[in-house]
């Protein structure tokens, strides 16, 4: 494959991505083009037969979109909404140029089409509908089969969004915080995805969509490791994060309350102070409650914090007798002993 094969236009802005993604330091940012291509790894010898060229992943990345389609003529990404007539479509488009455009048209698809609901994270205002569908739009453009004759998907629904992509399996199961394995399919693409900030390190992607899943619609996603690979959100524009916070703060100032007037004063305030007015174990219930199966871990994994911490926080709940473990560590599952119209409605 030849340099002419290339958007070698592109390499601008893949200078400018990477500056911004380190604060302005990045090797890229002063390198000639073959340097920048050499040091991405998209040009090197074939091992088979020592000549040196451009790779798959260079074509993919940066490819002319007549290019990619004579290697991998199924390659592409069919993006629709089916909100209103769920038959065919109210709106779609279908991408097939190189990744780094692919990836900002179906961003834009998302942006159009998608609730950006108000959601703060240490201060500072973050789309939430963004931060989801970017984790799985990056999922199925890094990690597909390109060869696999079969077109990625990205669809969005009343209830749900979802991507589908051909896939090499490794486990066959749904994926989890608790049981993902970091198992990159095309390594220098993902390598170059890191390099230009559309791609944390290895492993983020998981996390972040179940905490910002949860954050969006009060659910949790599915990951699904086939052949082909699937990645499930569930959506409810009625629902608002921050009004569930706000409503749980109430209530638990009102179970304070409550517990106050039967068994005194003193130690209803004690409990309230340390149950109800408590954010982060307010924030465990709530997922026990939606989840009961779910794990330390992966609480940790979608609070954010040491997982010492989530440990140290149950065994306050399991003391003052606001949830309860029923069967072994493995296997068993969680009962929150509060009604669910007394925590979060």
């Amino acid at each position: 494959m030849r340099e002419s094969d290339l958007r070698i236009d592109l390499l601008p802005r893949i200078r400018n991505m990477a500056a911004n993604r380190y604060k302005g330091i990045h090797p890229w940012k002063d390198m000639p083009d073959a340097e920048l291509l050499k040091s991405a790894r998209l040009y090197g010898e074939d091992k088979s037969t020592g000549e040196w060229g451009y790779n798959l992943a260079a074509i993919m990345l940066l490819g002319h979109d007549d290019v990619i389609l004579n290697i991998a003529p199924a390659y592409r990404t069919d993006a629709i909404v089916r909100r209103v007539n769920r038959d065919r479509y109210d709106d779609r488009i279908i991408v097939q140029t190189n990744l780094i455009e692919s990836y900002e048209q179906l961003m834009g698809f998302a942006e159009k089409h998608l609730l950006d609901k108000f959601y703060l994270e240490n201060d500072a205002r973050i789309s939430l509908s963004g931060a989801i569908t970017r984790e799985m739009l990056v999922n199925t453009l890094m990690h597909r089969e390109f060869t696999a004759p079969y077109y990625a998907k990205f669809i969005i629904e009343n209830e749900k969004m979802y991507t589908e992509n051909a896939n090499r399996a490794v486990t066959g199961e749904a994926i989890t915080p608790d049981n993902f394995e970091p198992n990159p399919k095309n390594p220098i693409i993902a390598s170059f995805f890191r390099s230009v900030g559309l791609a944390d390190e290895i492993g983020s992607g998981v996390r972040n969509l179940y905490k910002y899943s949860h954050r969006y619609s009060g659910q949790y996603p599915q990951l699904i490791d086939g052949d082909v690979f699937r990645i499930i959100v569930p959506l409810d524009d009625s629902y608002s994060f921050d009004v569930e916070i706000s409503k749980t703060n109430s209530i638990g100032e009102s179970i304070g309350d409550s517990i106050g007037e039967s068994i005194g004063d003193s130690i209803g305030d004690s409990i309230g102070d340390s149950i109800g007015e408590n954010e982060t174990r307010k924030h465990i219930m709530e997922m026990m409650r939606q989840n009961a199966q779910i794990s330390a871990k992966a609480i940790a994994a979608e609070i954010g914090i040491a997982l010492r911490n989530v440990e140290a926080n149950i065994k306050i709940l399991k003391n003052a007798g606001y949830v309860e473990r029923v069967g072994a560590a493995k296997g068993g599952h969680w009962v929150v002993k509060y009604p669910r119209n007394n925590v979060s409605d």
